[in-house]
């Protein structure tokens, strides 16, 4: 049997950018795993296995009646290999079962520079159930972008490159908006959108926080990011200023920007017994509940 111990943390502050806003009602959640686990024989998991879970509201001004209370689960920057424990992994996709959401994500980064885990991709994040949507980030298209398209196909994902899915969920149609990645130049924001349905819920995955800043403005749109690890090393002011200046702006959590909101994901991979430190920045499944704008009231 599974334990949960729950422990209430203050959500991660956005940047300090003036035009950067939190989004109201966010909730964290830091989960740690103990009791037996199916993975290991040993009865406690290691420090190296462990990852927080999030619990986020979003409240989307187009949102579909129908969708009000739709769940999402993201995962992102897995980095496959020596970097990321495979039963973290592992137990990583158990946890996104057990709460068994309408639609999973998964923005990006699944190995790091070598191609050696690319086979190990398909067998530590399949298994996940429901309907999956795919982008690629940068490390993937500069170690083998096809390998994976095709590896994540096979197990019936969806993987979205510049192109758009509609599918139907409790009985109404929700528009995927899957863009490449930006830090290799791959992004293509009009091919995306193109012949896409221009109302309704309207959800965008993009490996790269940035994305959101070539989104039609003042769409009420939503994206789904990774690639910034969180910050990777915390250190208060001098992380947020290094990403600034490396045109990153957007680190971890909740933002509204130009009309539209962006959530970033801190990873699931590196740290914790990896070869590249993390701190302040614990590995993260975030979940999702979506609720219509009018409910903002109630909620707050």
């Amino acid at each position: 049997m599974r334990l949960r111990r729950l422990a209430r943390r203050r959500p991660a502050s956005p940047s300090s950018e003036s035009s950067l806003e939190p989004v109201a009602g966010r909730r964290n959640e830091v989960v740690a795993w103990s009791g037996a686990d199916p993975l290991r024989p040993e009865r406690r998991l290691r420090w190296r296995d462990h990852f927080s879970l999030t619990e986020n509201l979003l409240h989307l001004p187009h949102l579909t009646d129908r969708h009000d209370g739709l769940r999402v689960a993201q995962l992102s920057d897995v980095h496959v290999g020596q970097a990321t424990s495979d039963v973290r992994i592992r137990r990583a996709v158990e946890a996104v079962n057990s709460e068994a959401p309408d639609l999973v994500f998964l923005t990006g980064d699944y190995v790091t520079h070598s191609p050696k885990p690319l086979p190990r991709v398909r067998d530590v994040l399949s298994g996940l159930k429901g309907q999956v949507f795919v982008v690629l980030g940068n490390h993937d298209h500069q170690v083998n972008a096809p390998y994976l398209r095709e590896s994540f196909e096979r197990l019936g994902y969806t993987v979205l490159q510049n192109e758009h899915r509609v599918v139907h969920v409790k009985g109404a149609p929700v528009t995927v908006l899957g863009v490449d990645d930006g830090r290799t130049g791959r992004d293509d924001v009009e091919a995306t959108f193109r012949g896409a349905p221009e109302s309704g819920t309207r959800l965008v995955l993009a490996h790269t926080p940035p994305t959101v800043d070539k989104l039609p403005a003042h769409a009420g749109l939503v994206q789904f990011s990774g690639h910034t690890h969180g910050g990777q090393f915390i250190v208060q002011g001098l992380t947020e200023a290094i990403f600034r200046r490396a045109g990153q702006p957007y680190i971890r959590g909740h933002y509204h920007v130009r009309g539209n909101q962006l959530y970033v994901n801190r990873g699931l991979g590196f740290g914790f017994g990896g070869p590249y430190l993390r701190r302040g920045s614990e590995p993260e499944v975030a979940f999702f509940t979506l609720r219509a704008q009018a409910h903002v009231a109630v909620a707050s």
